[in-house]
């Protein structure tokens, strides 16, 4: 699924112009997975992860993403915002679907992506 917005935000103790205010049309890319399809062959109907995904990304949407929680003292960088997307995208999906990866794309040729490690015991995104 992807979504994009667009939102300033300036990276806090980066030693080059990217420390000063500047803005992106950021592109979100998310993946889901799971062990079972339903009773239709889906995994998760794309028009509810697309409504979930879109709905989060509100919040950032035409802001200082320096100003939006929690990048008031997380540094906004691409790196951190696929992490919070990843960590609040998996909390109101159906039962049995998981967050696979979360990319965040400031250009296009600069992307982060955020996947948990399936050994991570703590379950920490």
């Amino acid at each position: 699924m992807t979504a994009q917005f667009s939102a300033a935000h300036s990276v806090r103790g980066h030693p080059g112009k990217c420390a000063r205010p500047h803005g992106h049309n950021w592109t979100i890319e998310a993946a889901v997975k799971g062990r079972a399809l339903d009773r239709i062959g889906m995994l998760v109907d794309f028009a509810v992860l697309k409504r979930r995904l879109e709905a989060l990304l509100e919040a950032y949407d035409h802001r200082d993403l320096n100003q939006v929680e929690p990048f008031t003292t997380v540094n906004p960088t691409a790196e951190n915002l696929a992490r919070h997307i990843y960590a609040e995208l998996g909390r109101d999906l159906p039962e049995g679907v998981t967050v696979d990866r979360v990319s965040v794309l400031e250009t296009d040729r600069c992307s982060a992506t955020y996947r948990r490690d399936e050994d991570d015991a703590a379950g920490r995104a």
